[in-house]
């Protein structure tokens, strides 16, 4: 079963994906978030999907930032309309700062650079992997 990630915004929600051994966390695509539901049951309907696990923003203190009240009413969204799948959050503080470092660095071109929704499907990997390799140490 997979492992789903998401880095959600107003404008575009940035969707990872494990591979079914949960090895791998890959980039998938963005959605939307009035689309967001229709995406996640046509997908379920040929993918399991163990968690879903949601970035968090949280500010240095620790404390959820102004952005927190959307990713919360997007976290009671999947709980109502996916009730068997678990939700777990992930502190996101750093993860569009470093999204924007790896594609900097991906040696792109600058017109796929400059894509919007890159930076939220690689926010989600990095946040799923984060998630991963937080429970390696368990």
């Amino acid at each position: 079963m997979r492992l789903m990630a998401f880095d959600y915004g107003t404008k575009r929600i940035g969707i990872a994906v494990t591979d079914p051994l949960q090895i791998v966390a890959n980039a998938l695509t963005t959605v939307h978030p009035d689309e967001i539901v229709d995406f996640l049951k046509n997908y379920l309907q040929t993918e399991q999907v163990e968690t879903f696990v949601v970035g968090k923003p949280r500010q240095m203190d620790g404390s959820d930032s102004e952005s927190a009240s959307h990713v919360i009413g997007f976290i009671r969204l999947l709980k109502k309309q996916f009730p068997a799948i678990p939700v777990a959050e992930v502190d996101e503080r750093f993860t569009s700062k470093m999204a924007s470092a790896v594609i900097a660095q991906s040696g792109m071109k600058k017109g796929k650079r400059q894509q919007k929704g890159l930076v939220d499907t690689i926010s989600a990997t990095i946040i799923l992997q984060s998630y991963m390799d937080s429970r390696s140490f368990l």
